[in-house]
């Protein structure tokens, strides 16, 4: 068994208010530094394959399929055996 960490995140030339709206919070706090905020989301997906090859191909396939929306969001994943 293996478990996928997938990272959803909005494309660089998507506008992200909520993206917009922490990093004006995050300002008014004082944290002045933050050039950028970009708030995507987090996904754990638990895929019961014999080997590594096979889990990637079908996280692959979830997230092509119903986890990301192409048009607006990229993602990567991590894969990590139990």
């Amino acid at each position: 068994m293996f478990t996928a960490k997938v990272f959803v995140s909005p494309k660089k030339n998507v506008l992200d208010p909520q993206g917009k709206a922490v990093h004006h919070a995050l300002e008014s706090l004082g944290f002045e530094e933050i050039n950028d905020v970009r708030v995507g989301k987090y996904i754990e997906v638990k895929v019961n394959r014999k080997d590594k090859a096979a889990a990637e191909a079908e996280v692959k396939r979830m997230c092509d399929s119903l986890l990301v929306n192409p048009v607006v969001e990229e993602y990567t994943f991590d894969i990590s055996a139990e």
